[in-house]
């Protein structure tokens, strides 16, 4: 038996979300709502086996700029939650654009959308998301990292070693000794890492 993708829509308006909801549906998805940002983080919290993410980033109390939108997009990538983030915008399309991929988000899609352009873009996204889950059982852990260029590598190297150390330690749930033999360091350097970028078990 073939295990549903899970969705959560992330989008205020109801009667749109109803209609995507329904297309999700009609194509065999498992789909969860949520009008804000906290309850998406809540949603989130309470689900774990979501792996995609539509969201419109015209959220409340900011409904008309992409504020808001790019703050749970934030707040969802500094969880590092195994999914992909597909926004959904039609405020200032360059700009929301530039800034939800600068943020991680995984693709964007102008409003209105066509039932098409959805489906292909939560299939592309579900494949890619299956890839690096067979990567990460091959000890793989694949990151993403924002630099800007001119600032130097040392903070590119601090970041890339903080999110892969959390990284690790979330896919391994927060056991040590795994995290510690999957990145060929030891424990002490854990607890090092631990110490250093601030991460606690519920981080």
């Amino acid at each position: 038996m073939r295990i549903q993708t899970h969705i959560l829509l992330v989008e205020d308006d109801q009667a749109l979300r109803t209609m995507l909801r329904s297309v999700f549906e009609l194509n065999d998805y498992r789909v969860d709502e949520a009008e804000s940002r906290l309850s998406a983080l809540a949603k989130l919290k309470c689900f774990p086996d979501i792996s995609i993410v539509v969201l419109d980033l015209g959220l409340p109390p900011c409904e008309h700029t992409i504020e808001e939108g790019i703050a749970t997009l934030k707040s969802i990538q500094a969880d590092i939650l195994p999914v992909k983030i597909l926004v959904l915008t039609g405020q200032d399309q360059d700009a929301a654009a530039l800034q939800a991929i600068r943020e991680g988000a995984f693709d964007f899609i102008t409003k209105p959308a066509a039932a098409d352009t959805l489906l292909s873009a939560v299939r592309r996204a579900s494949l890619f998301l299956t890839k690096e889950r067979e990567l990460g059982e091959q000890g793989i852990t694949r990151i993403a990292i924002n630099a800007q260029a001119g600032e130097g590598l040392k903070g590119v190297r601090t970041d890339a070693e903080e999110r892969v150390v959390r990284q690790v330690l979330k896919e391994t749930g927060f056991n040590v000794n795994k995290s510690a033999k999957r990145l060929g360091i030891k424990r002490e350097n854990i607890y090092y890492f631990l110490k250093k970028f601030g991460i606690e078990r519920d981080a």
